[in-house]
C-alpha cells in the first residue's frame, strides 16, 4: 500500500495530491500492476473534515484519475478502482 494523499501544510490546495494520484497510477501499471485501488473520503463543500479523516483522499481526486466507484462501506467513505 502506497499512501500518497499527505501533503504537507504550506504546499495543500495547490493541486499536488491530484498529481500524486496520476503518477501513482502511472507507476503501478508500467510495474504490471493489474489494479489500484483508493479509500477515500466524501467530502461535503462548507462542511469541515480533519485533516486526519481526509489523509486518505478525497472521492473527487480518484475521480479525476479515472478511478470507477466499487462500493460505499460507510455514508463517507467509498472504494474506488482502476483497472489495468
Amino acid at each position: 500500500m502506497i499512501d500518497i494523499t499527505i501533503v504537507r501544510a504550506g504546499y495543500r490546495g495547490r493541486g499536488i495530491t491530484y498529481a500524486l494520484v496520476r503518477e501513482a497510477v502511472g507507476f503501478a501499471r508500467e510495474r504490471g500492476a493489474h489494479a489500484l485501488e483508493g479509500y477515500p473520503m466524501i467530502t461535503q463543500p462548507g462542511r469541515a473534515v480533519s485533516w486526519g479523516e481526509v489523509h486518505v483522499g478525497s472521492r473527487n481526486v480518484f475521480v479525476a484519475a479515472r478511478f470507477d466507484e466499487v462500493s460505499r462501506p460507510t455514508k463517507r467513505r467509498v472504494v474506488m478502482r482502476i483497472d489495468f
